[in-house]
C-alpha cells in the first residue's frame, strides 16, 4: 500500500472519507486495483474510530466504487469505459457491417398494426400489464420449457437483466460472463460495482469445465446468451445446456441469468439453462431484434421471489410500461402475417451466415456464427484486419471490446449483408490476411 495514499485521504467523519477517497478516484488520483489503507491503519492516521472508517468502506462498496476481497483487502474497482452515445460513424462509401441491427426490411409495418389498437386512457392504479401479453408471452415460454409461472413485463433485456442482479446482488459479488461476450453486460457489471468473471464459450455456449471451475468460488450468478450470442454466434444445444444445467443444479443458490434477446429469429431452437432445482433464475425475451429496437419491450420470467422484487422496485420507479406499446406486440404477436415476416426473417439471417461462413471456408478461412446476427471471425491482429478490410471497402467491428481473454478476432455484423455479398467480402478477408496493413493517410 503506497504511502501517500494513506496521506491523500481526509475526513472525521464517514461521509467525508467518502467523499475523499471517491474525489481521488474521480481525478484519475488512484488506479483501479490499488489497495485501501487498512481499516484500523487508516483510523489512527485520521484520528477516527475504526468504525467510522469501516462505514466509509462500505458507503464506497455499495455505490461500486471498491471491491472487498477477503484477504486481499478494499481494493478501488475497475470502471468501465465512458458510455458512447450511438454507433461511431463510419466513412462513406463503406459498407457497414458494424451494428448489430436487424434489417430493417425484414421488421413488421408498425403502420399497419397502430391502425388497429384502440387506445384509451390509463390512470395510475388500473394493472400494469397488459394481460392479452401476459397470456401470449407466458404460452410461448412454456412452448419452450421455460415455466412462465411469475412473469412481468420489463423495457428490454437489459432493463430486465440490470433489475433482476440489482435485486438479487449486491457489489462486491462475481458474476460470470461470455468471453468473447456483450460488452454492455461488462460494464453494467462495473457500473453496479460487481465483478465479471470472464468465462469461455465455443460454439455451443459455456465450457463445461471452464464453468465448473468457477462454481467452485464464490460466484454468485451466471449471465448466458441461450442462442444469438454476441459476438460469436454461439448457441447452446440440448447436449450442452444438459451439462451445465447439471453442474449449476449443484449450486442452487447462484442466480441463472438467460438473454434471449433475439427469440423467434435467432434461426436455432431454444435450449434452456432452467430446471427444477434452481432457487434464483430469470429468463429475458425481448422484441427489439424481432419486432424492432424502439418498442424497448420484452418479457421477464423467473423465481417467484425475484420476480416480486423487481416488481416492487419497478412500481417505485417507472411504474409500467406504456400499454400502447403493449398493446402494439399483442397486435404485432397476433398477427399472421407478422408471424410469417418473423419465419423469413429467421431463415434471412440463417441463409446469410451461412453464405459468409461457407465463401470464407473456400479460402481457408475459419468463422462461427451458429446462430442471431453475428460472425466472429478469428485473426491473428484485429486492428491490422480492420484496416485492411477499410481499405476494402467494408467496415467491421474489431474484437477487442467484446474480449477479455480470450484470442483475437473480428465481428462482422450480416443483418443487412446479402448472400450475394458474402463471396466478396470473404474474398477482401482472405486477402487482407496475406499481405501487410497499408497505413491509412490522416
Amino acid at each position: 500500500m503506497p504511502g501517500d495514499l494513506l496521506d491523500l485521504i481526509a475526513g472525521e467523519r464517514a461521509g467525508a472519507i467518502s467523499a475523499s477517497v471517491e474525489a481521488l478516484v474521480e481525478a484519475d488520483r488512484v488506479a483501479p486495483g490499488t489497495a485501501l489503507p487498512p481499516v484500523r491503519r487508516l483510523a489512527r492516521h485520521l484520528g477516527v474510530s475504526p468504525t467510522t472508517v469501516a462505514a466509509a468502506y462500505r458507503d464506497l462498496q455499495l455505490r461500486g466504487l471498491v471491491t472487498a476481497s477477503g484477504r486481499r483487502g478494499t481494493r478501488i474497482a475497475s470502471r468501465p469505459p465512458p458510455l458512447q452515445r450511438g454507433q461511431t460513424p463510419v466513412p462513406e462509401g463503406l459498407r457497414d457491417l458494424t451494428t448489430g441491427n436487424p434489417d430493417i426490411d425484414l421488421l413488421p409495418d408498425l403502420s399497419l398494426a397502430l391502425q388497429s389498437l384502440q387506445p384509451r386512457q390509463r390512470l395510475y392504479g388500473e394493472p400494469a400489464h397488459n394481460q392479452t401479453l401476459r397470456q401470449l408471452a407466458a404460452a410461448d415460454l412454456a412452448g419452450e420449457g421455460v415455466p412462465p409461472d411469475s412473469l412481468l413485463v420489463v423495457g428490454g433485456a437489459l432493463d430486465g437483466i440490470e433489475r433482476a442482479l440489482v435485486a438479487r446482488l449486491r457489489p462486491g459479488d462475481r458474476v460470470a460472463v461470455e468471453d468473447p461476450g456483450y460488452p454492455v453486460i461488462h460494464d453494467l457489471l462495473l457500473t453496479l460495482g460487481l465483478v465479471p468473471e470472464p468465462l469461455p464459450v465455443d460454439d455451443r455456449g459455456y465450457l463445461p469445465e471452464a464453468l465448473e471451475a468457477a462454481l467452485r468460488g464464490p460466484l454468485a450468478a451466471v449471465i448466458g446468451t441461450p442462442r444469438a450470442q454476441n459476438p460469436s454466434g454461439a448457441a447452446l444445444d440440448e447436449q450442452r445446456a444438459r451439462e451445465l444445467r447439471g453442474l449449476l443444479d449443484a449450486r442452487g443458490d447462484v442466480l441463472v441469468i438467460e438473454d434471449d434477446h433475439a427469440g423467434p429469429v435467432a434461426g436455432t431452437p431454444l435450449a434452456s439453462l432452467w430446471s427444477t432445482a434452481r432457487e434464483r433464475w430469470a429468463f429475458m425475451r425481448s422484441v427489439s431484434k424481432s419486432l424492432g429496437p424502439d418498442l424497448r419491450l420484452g418479457v421477464m420470467a423467473g423465481d417467484s421471489q425475484t420476480i416480486s422484487r423487481v416488481e416492487n422496485r419497478q412500481q417505485l420507479g417507472a411504474g409500467w410500461g406504456s400499454h400502447l406499446l403493449q398493446g402494439l406486440v399483442v397486435a404485432l404477436w397476433t398477427d399472421v402475417e407478422v408471424e410469417r415476416l418473423l419465419q423469413r426473417a429467421a431463415e434471412a439471417y440463417t441463409e446469410r451466415r451461412s453464405a459468409l461462413i461457407h465463401a470464407l471456408a473456400e479460402h481457408g478461412v475459419a468463422a462461427h456464427g451458429r446462430s442471431g446476427f453475428n460472425v466472429w471471425i478469428p485473426v491473428p491482429d484485429e486492428q491490422a484486419a480492420v484496416r485492411r478490410l477499410l481499405d476494402a471497402g467494408w467496415a467491421v467491428a474489431p474484437g477487442e471490446r467484446f474480449r477479455h481473454h480470450s484470442p483475437p478476432g473480428i465481428r462482422v455484423s450480416v443483418g443487412s449483408l446479402l448472400p450475394a455479398e458474402a463471396p466478396r467480402l470473404a474474398r477482401a478477408l482472405a486477402l487482407s490476411a496475406e499481405r501487410p496493413a497499408r497505413t491509412r493517410s490522416a
